[in-house]
């Protein structure tokens, strides 16, 4: 199993300058993704995939961190992913559960492990455990401006990381939630759940899974820091058309610092 590390040798550099940010294709007002503007960014360095569970295994064995989950006592986990039995749903959102014990360790419960998944993105971490891991590695969360650029892959206003169409010539770029949300996912895309921090092919920078599987938290705050959110960005694998287009390079998403759940994780960046 394939292991990597997120030191900021291992991140590529990016050129950074202006580029058009935000989109039209705005479903939803509050996230703010229109207009598009021109925006700076300067040169910087970003990692290449999300932090894998190997990863922060490695993190953990060194300081002791307890993540937000572990101290709580319970975490979000989609439905889909559980027994029939599985109670304790959100009345607002039903395909969510409020699970018992779920953590990073045990992304759907106490009676699931991520032996086999050392090489998928950490889930159930909260922005603050992922500020955490940052301190440890020496890195930081990227800002929204410079995770949409990084997205992009150098491409301008396109929907996607390779372009416009979300499955060009038939081919699947991204693992998001295939089938009639929220039932099962038929995982057309050869994924249910999340799926290796590698899987797919690089956008134009080189960095891998920009839009899909996991959301990834950026460092700033979301509408400002009265609102109490951070930002994440990149959609999961449980975005779907008709109830979270958000799997697009300008898409916005946003979460309490100490939320977690099974869709969220996080990528690390550094200055140039």
């Amino acid at each position: 199993m394939t292991t990597y590390t997120a030191r900021p040798a291992d991140l590529v550099g990016l050129p950074g300058g202006m580029f058009l940010m935000g989109s039209d294709d705005q479903r939803y007002p509050d996230d703010a993704e229109s207009p598009p503007r021109r925006v700076r960014v300067a040169p910087f360095r970003m990692a290449t995939r999300a932090v894998s569970n190997a990863e922060f295994a490695a993190f953990v064995a060194e300081t002791g961190h307890v993540t937000t989950a572990e101290r709580a006592g319970w975490s979000f986990v989609w439905g889909g992913l559980l027994p029939a039995d599985a109670t304790a749903t959100v009345a607002a959102v039903p395909w969510w559960c409020q699970m018992r014990d779920a953590s990073w360790l045990h992304p759907e419960g106490p009676k699931s492990i991520v032996d086999e998944r050392a090489d998928h993105p950490v889930v159930h971490v909260s922005w603050l455990d992922a500020d955490a891991y940052c301190t440890w590695a020496g890195v930081r969360l990227p800002g929204e401006v410079e995770w949409e650029f990084a997205a992009r892959g150098g491409l301008e206003q396109c929907r996607y990381p390779w372009g416009d169409e979300a499955r060009p010539d038939g081919e699947h770029r991204m693992n998001v939630f295939q089938g009639r949300f929220p039932g099962r996912d038929t995982a057309e895309d050869g994924y249910a759940g999340t799926a290796p921090v590698d899987a797919f092919p690089p956008n134009g920078f080189g960095l891998y899974n920009m839009t899909g599987n996991v959301w990834e938290w950026c460092a700033n705050w979301f509408g400002g820091r009265r609102r109490g959110e951070r930002a994440t960005r990149g959609g999961s694998y449980l975005c779907h058309e008709s109830h979270c287009w958000r799997c697009r390079t300008s898409a916005r998403g946003a979460n309490a610092p100490d939320r977690t759940a099974g869709t969220v994780g996080f990528r690390v960046a550094a200055a140039r």
